[in-house]
């Protein structure tokens, strides 16, 4: 099979006919019909993820057909339309028994612990209890764009922001993520602050709903923020993974407001300073938020299917497997608007 593949961190990646997958008897091989370009697939390209082993095929983001099943497959067959998160719960430790796959301890995560769907065919383990049946209506394009992006930002403002109608929300970054987030929080009621330096990508995120704007170029965030809320928001969210964004983000919450790290920071950056001063006065939340679970998937279909998300508004471009190389290399260049996704593989 295809698959796009680097041997060394922040090198080039080549396509190469590689082995194709077969299943462990927990697991099944996927067809590959979509996967997202990912922010994350680029930090591993990078080698700030250290469960990556090279040579490495990235991709996490992935939606396709059910090929080849393990021995021990009840729940699926050849022919299956299905999506994945991208964390993978093991169903075996107390974080999955707690319901709790998203921060599993021993997790599956295909483009990273495993080699990933940049490729024509992709195995994913624990697939009875991780794969996700995808609705007729669903295109894979639009499924391939839910599994780590979408879901994190849905878990991000419904679970961990508990958001609800009326309350403000700023969004720290408007790529895939943060975009996701302003439709969700708009979704629920919540009025949306859309935080970039790109006046493209904040006409577009007001676009889909954003109920204000701030350029952090050209205008002081945390000044903006407080102003437009008269007071500060309610939830922030940093979908950006930058140390002074963080910063930003937790010095412009309300009192008693919470602040949702989703992006990745650097290698470099992880030890990033926060105004702890402001969390103690202000009794300030700091939470993070790390994908979602394959059985909460339901109740965002639920709102898909009625069309109060419409995330195929957020797909920017299709590409090929070909052109997924310089698209995953230029990814810290933020080009672009909306979510990259590989539909042609061949």
């Amino acid at each position: 099979m295809k698959a796009a593949i680097y041997e060394q961190f922040k090198e080039p990646l080549s396509i190469r006919n590689v082995p194709e997958p077969k299943p462990n008897k927990d697991g099944v091989v996927l067809k590959v019909e979509a996967c997202g370009i990912c922010r994350s697939d680029w930090h591993g390209w990078m080698g700030n993820d250290p469960d990556i082993t090279l040579p490495h095929v990235p991709g996490h983001e992935l939606a396709g057909i059910v090929e080849e099943t393990g021995s021990d497959i009840k729940n699926w067959k050849k022919g299956d339309r299905a999506t994945v998160p991208f964390v993978g719960g093991c169903g075996n430790c107390p974080q999955c028994f707690s319901g709790n796959q998203q921060v599993c301890d021993f997790q599956f995560q295909p483009g990273f612990i495993a080699w990933g769907a940049f490729a024509e065919y992709v195995a994913i383990d624990y697939a009875d209890l991780n794969l996700v049946r995808l609705p007729d209506e669903i295109d894979f394009v639009t499924a391939s764009s839910l599994g780590c992006r979408f879901i994190t930002s849905f878990r991000a403002v419904v679970h961990q922001g508990k958001v609800t109608g009326g309350e403000w929300v700023a969004v720290h970054g408007c790529g895939g993520v943060g975009l996701s987030a302003i439709m969700i929080a708009n979704a629920l009621g919540a009025n949306t602050i859309a935080v970039d330096i790109s006046d493209e990508k904040l006409d577009f995120a007001k676009s889909i709903g954003a109920t204000a704007t701030v350029n952090a170029k050209t205008e002081n965030t945390v000044e903006a923020i407080k102003e437009i809320t008269k007071g500060g928001a309610n939830v922030s969210i940093e979908a950006l993974g930058n140390p002074k964004v963080t910063f930003n983000s937790i010095s412009s919450l309300a009192k008693l407001g919470k602040h949702i790290q989703v992006g990745l920071l650097e290698a470099e950056d992880q030890n990033t300073a926060i105004p702890i001063n402001l969390v103690i006065a202000n009794e300030l939340e700091i939470i993070g938020s790390h994908g979602m679970q394959a059985y909460k998937y339901a109740e965002m279909f639920e709102m898909i299917r009625t069309g109060k998300l419409e995330p195929q508004k957020l797909i920017g471009k299709k590409v090929s497997l070909e052109d997924s190389i310089e698209e995953l290399m230029n990814m810290n260049e933020f080009k672009g608007t909306g979510v990259t996704v590989i539909n042609r593989f061949i």
